[in-house]
């Protein structure tokens, strides 16, 4: 799809992979625009119930690939199209409404990092290490991701990560709840592949209805609305919920489609 992209949907399971391990996978201005397409083709597919995004080699990604910088980010015009692609990769994936799980291990640092909180989930192997680091570069952290930073760990724990742009490991970042599960790294990908089962085996109607929810929550609203109250009205009259109560009631595991 992309020279640093891997994407694939096997079954239920979507994939994104960054495939520069040759450079930390380095997330190029080519693969931040292809992400969007990603995230589409995922929310577009029937049957896919979950992406997982990782990457390939010993690491998650180092971030934005720097050396595109010079030539892409030298003037504010240059800055604000390169970011304006960032923005769009970081705001496709936060709103999909299908699960999306990050698989962290190694490195994921900067805008890696940024995309990893991007997800609804991070599992993380206990070599993996985190860090958000523009005070490093000279740049102010873009509001989308600052707000999604805050709403995850907090201003307090934001404040540190981006202010010091210091590195954490994963047990820190589990801590300051940036991560869901630390495991070690040789059963990283058997931990992420039962969690995506977990999440495949309920009811998508209600996985995806949840997850809407939470989005407009974290974008500011604070109070139910029309939109809100249809889906929560389409979810009792969908199949999933006559088969959710069978199932209960007859004391045997529900089978969504």
């Amino acid at each position: 799809m992309n020279d640093g992209i891997d994407f694939h949907i096997d079954g239920e399971v979507a994939r994104l992979t960054f495939n520069r391990p040759d450079k930390m996978n380095a997330i190029t201005h080519d693969m931040w625009s292809a992400i969007p397409d990603v995230v589409a083709a995922v929310e577009g597919d029937p049957g896919a119930k979950v992406l997982v995004v990782t990457g390939a080699g010993p690491h998650f990604s180092a971030g934005a690939d720097i050396g595109e910088f010079r030539a892409l980010r030298s003037t504010a015009e240059g800055a604000a199209v390169y970011d304006k692609a960032v923005t769009a990769a970081v705001q496709a994936l936060s709103s999909l409404r299908k699960p999306s799980v990050a698989m962290v291990h190694g490195n994921c640092i900067g805008g890696g990092c940024q995309l990893a909180v991007a997800c609804d989930f991070r599992f993380a192997a206990a070599d993996a290490r985190f860090g958000i680091t523009p005070a490093k570069l000279g740049i102010v952290y873009d509001f989308l991701s600052t707000r999604q930073l805050v709403a995850l760990i907090g201003p307090a724990n934001a404040r540190y990560l981006l202010l010091s742009a210091q590195l954490v490991d994963a047990e820190k970042a589990r801590q300051l709840g940036l991560v869901n599960e630390v495991v070690e790294p040789s059963r990283l990908e058997e931990a992420t592949t039962e969690f995506v089962r977990t999440l495949c085996s309920r009811s998508q109607t209600a996985i995806r209805g949840m997850n809407e929810i939470i989005e407009r929550i974290l974008s500011g609203q604070r109070e139910s609305d029309a939109e809100i109250e249809r889906i929560r009205s389409d979810a009792v009259h969908s199949a999933d919920y006559a088969e959710g109560v069978a199932a209960f009631l007859e004391r045997r595991p529900p089978r969504f489609d």
